[in-house]
């Protein structure tokens, strides 16, 4: 496993993290808590030291996964956590005040039984689980953050930014009042190269890339057939034509690569998003010791060769199947 530095926090991460939505038992449908605790575990012992939950993802039931695979680790595991949105809104939506979204008490009280999940006393980052640059200057967020730094109980802190909407962020990155963005990067959406990533290492914030395989599109195995179980997130992401319109565009880059096994995408695509040096942690979904075994893999291969960058860089679809 290889190392990068966590943006201006200091702190030393896997390029592999670890991203433990899938594990909540809702949205993500056919993982048990003890599959779930291997994988968790196997990460841990290949070298990830980086997991990325969340209050949100089964109610805390995430978080309390986590503090029992990271109990006894015997060394440093950095655990990133959320604060969801008070009115439950994913993404934030425009002309809706940070009071509803994140008023000062919420977001104490919200990290305090994130801290309890965990079983922590302190989460080493704490984000907003959504983002609205309208909330730039209000000062419910900006207090709550600098109270939780001075009382001990988050050592870093950052946003997650809405889906696809990766500007948004960028007049929060001048301002220096957080440590690091997450966002979602992969080889179809690139639109964080232009603006966002430049302003990332400019201002020397922590980059955490999310959903590297496109919610599965870029493992290499999803068909025209594949089906989800009935309550998975997948159903939705996936739903009318879409399931074809991947298989085109996965096919697309296989031909333009040569490349006739789809098994060899999942690493490909998280190559591609370390081959980016604003990257510090990509953060894939991992279930089961098999795709920890494998992603985990991908740091030992390096980043993409640049002609292979050039040619992925053809293949930027913009479109939101959140939508």
């Amino acid at each position: 496993m290889k190392y990068r530095r966590l943006g201006r926090t200091g702190f030393n991460v896997s390029e592999i993290g670890y991203g433990a939505w899938g594990i909540s038992g809702k949205q993500w449908i056919g993982a048990s808590d003890k599959h779930s605790l291997a994988a968790l575990q196997r990460a841990i012992e290949l070298g990830v030291n980086f997991i990325d939950t969340a209050l949100a993802y089964g109610e805390g039931h995430s978080e309390r996964l986590v503090a029992e695979a990271v109990e006894g680790a015997g060394r440093e595991i950095y655990v990133a956590t959320k604060v969801p949105p008070k009115n439950r809104l994913w993404p934030a939506r425009p002309g809706i005040g940070i009071d509803e979204v994140f008023p000062y008490d919420y977001v104490i009280q919200s990290t305090e039984q994130s801290l309890r999940n965990l079983k922590r006393e302190a989460v080493d980052l704490q984000q907003l689980h959504v983002w609205n640059p309208d909330w730039i200057d209000r000062d419910e967020w900006k207090r709550a953050f600098e109270d939780l730094r001075k009382s001990g109980k988050a050592r870093a802190i950052g946003i997650s930014i809405n889906d696809h909407q990766p500007d948004t962020a960028l007049a929060l990155i001048a301002t220096g009042l957080v440590d690091t963005v997450q966002v979602i990067y992969n080889i179809f959406d690139q639109s964080h190269e232009k603006s966002l990533f430049p302003a990332c290492v400019k201002h020397d914030i922590g980059v955490i890339a999310r959903v590297p395989f496109d919610e599965g599109s870029l493992t290499g195995r999803i068909t025209e057939e594949t089906s989800f179980p009935d309550g998975d997130f997948r159903n939705y992401y996936f739903r009318g034509d879409r399931k074809k319109q991947v298989v085109e565009r996965v096919n697309a880059i296989l031909r333009d690569l040569n490349m006739e096994d789809p098994h060899y995408v999942p690493e490909l695509a998280i190559r591609f998003c370390l081959s980016d040096p604003a990257v510090s942690t990509v953060i894939p979904g991992m279930r089961s010791i098999s795709s920890v075994e494998a992603n985990v893999m991908s740091s030992g291969q390096g980043p993409v060769p640049p002609q292979v960058k050039a040619i992925l860089a053809r293949h930027r679809w913009d479109r939101n199947f959140y939508e």
